[in-house]
């Protein structure tokens, strides 16, 4: 998952493009005798939603950007508590960009760009934008169906007292911190509840992947087509697992892992992929002239700025000499989390010697935590740890597991975020019965986002799917030509 994804498709860097198919088979099946679907309870006394197509907003982010005049948006209504199908109802924001040849239409692509927290309904609303759209081959057999998650953008926002991210201890370093932490987290959690009401706590990703049926129901379709990338990856698994017999195609660009990872395994796979990405990072300098430490050993000196700042010696680069301003070892972490996200080596090793030297300059990473992430994530897993004691515990197995970087900060911030939550995790949805289709799962080996260890276990979790890992440093393969090529042949080529 990637909390800082874009909105629309972003081109991301990358290392290398060379792709390696692998079929994955898992032990368990989905598929019942008869491949029969099994009504869900919540599908009980639901009729479909209306559906009734206008004109866009013609407001965009950034501004002056319009949106393509092909699109059509409206407004679908679904149960607030999806437990409660009568009850209270929201407005799901929806936009569709139609097929360009009808004659040759094949049903919808639904799509979910992740976060959690982007309005996907800019997929449609951009579908045909020469920068980030869909290729016409595709625009041409789709009508490209988008929509903002519930809570999110157009689809009734949530709100919180963001006043409070402020005071939440980032790195705690004892006990008492650490309490303070979860105080503050159930306070925010609260002030989430009193701004937007009961949807605050209905944000999970089987809420969303129910909208998702919802929507398809209103459009009059029996079955769609899904991509899904980063977190929406893990909504498209859980449409999977409730509703098998109404997929043709399902797409999962960037991986989450589907299981329910603790907050250990979440930090461990998190942590060993950036540290992963660290190593590709000392080999290209021990090879490389443009390397700012080469003959040095970029590992050794990374190990060292990590024992400085242990020890409290390490301090800020300046112009002409180190500043007084210290610099902590989570601090180098978060660093490297942020410039191991993506492959631009020279100006990393660059930064690392300045750090080594005291003379330079850092691109320091920082910011308010993500309060979309928090309402969608501390539901949907559940990474509740007992005390600041097994916190430590946690951490020191992580540092040995990941020794160059120590651990993946935007892995720990959603952890820590998720501690006093006041708002339980949802237990995992049962599986309905039902066929699928083939899955097409599409991952990077370096991915700090959606390590590929869950992108192995989401493949696992289908009784038919196909994992295509990428040699590559990034996140979103779909902005790259060769993966993106095989994402669109697979939509396109899946036979009824």
């Amino acid at each position: 998952m990637n909390t800082h994804s874009p909105v629309r498709r972003r081109a991301l860097p990358a290392l290398l493009t060379l792709g390696v198919t692998a079929a994955v088979a898992a032990t368990a099946s989905l598929t019942a005798p008869g491949g029969a679907v099994a009504q869900d309870a919540f599908d009980v006394n639901v009729a479909p939603a209306s559906i009734s197509w206008g004109h866009c907003p013609q407001d965009s982010d950034p501004p002056g950007r319009p949106p393509s005049p092909k699109a059509r948006c409206a407004t679908v209504k679904v149960p607030l508590d999806w437990s409660k199908p009568k009850g209270e109802k929201i407005g799901l924001f929806v936009a569709r960009y139609p097929a360009a040849d009808p004659a040759k239409r094949i049903g919808v692509l639904m799509s979910n760009p992740g976060g959690p927290g982007a309005p996907g309904a800019d997929d449609a609303l951009y579908a045909d934008d020469p920068y980030d759209g869909y290729d016409p081959a595709v625009r041409e057999r789709f009508d490209m169906i988008g929509f903002d998650p519930r809570g999110v953008g157009r689809s009734e926002g949530a709100r919180c007292d963001e006043s409070i991210l402020d005071k939440i201890p980032a790195r705690p370093r004892t006990a008492s911190e650490f309490e303070r932490l979860r105080t503050l987290n159930g306070r925010l959690a609260q002030s989430c509840l009193r701004r937007t009401g009961p949807l605050a706590a209905h944000m999970d990703g089987e809420s969303v992947a129910r909208d998702m049926d919802a929507i398809r129901a209103a459009l009059g379709e029996r079955r769609i087509s899904f991509i899904g990338h980063s977190y929406g990856t893990f909504l498209g698994e859980r449409y999977a697992r409730l509703f098998p017999g109404r997929l043709r195609a399902l797409a999962l660009d960037s991986a989450m892992d589907p299981d329910r990872p603790d907050a250990e395994r979440y930090l461990k796979d998190g942590s060993v992929s950036v540290n992963r990405t660290f190593k590709r990072l000392a080999a290209w300098c021990a090879g490389s002239a443009a390397c700012a430490l080469k003959g040095q050993g970029l590992a050794a000196v990374t190990d060292e700025l990590f024992a400085r700042a242990d020890a409290g010696t390490l301090r800020e680069p300046g112009r002409t000499g180190p500043t007084r301003k210290k610099v902590d070892a989570d601090q180098l972490s978060t660093f490297l989390s942020g410039e191991l996200s993506g492959w631009n080596p020279k100006s990393t090793a660059r930064q690392l010697a300045a750090l080594h030297t005291g003379k330079g300059e850092v691109n320091w990473i920082s910011g308010p935590g993500d309060l979309a992430a928090r309402l969608v994530l501390c539901r949907d897993y559940d990474f509740r740890i007992r005390d600041y004691a097994h916190y430590r515990a946690i951490r020191a197995r992580v540092s040995k597991a990941a020794p160059h970087v120590r651990h993946n900060s935007q892995s720990l911030d959603l952890i820590l975020g998720c501690q006093g939550w006041t708002v339980p995790p949802k237990p995992r949805p049962a599986r309905a019965q039902g066929d699928l289709p083939p899955v097409l799962v599409v991952n990077a080996t370096d991915d700090k986002a959606t390590p590929l260890a869950g992108a192995r276990r989401m493949a696992r979790s289908f009784p038919n799917a196909s994992l295509h890992t990428v040699n590559t440093v990034g996140h979103w393969m779909y902005s790259l030509p060769e993966p993106r090529r095989r994402i669109d042949a697979y939509l396109l080529g899946r036979t009824d």
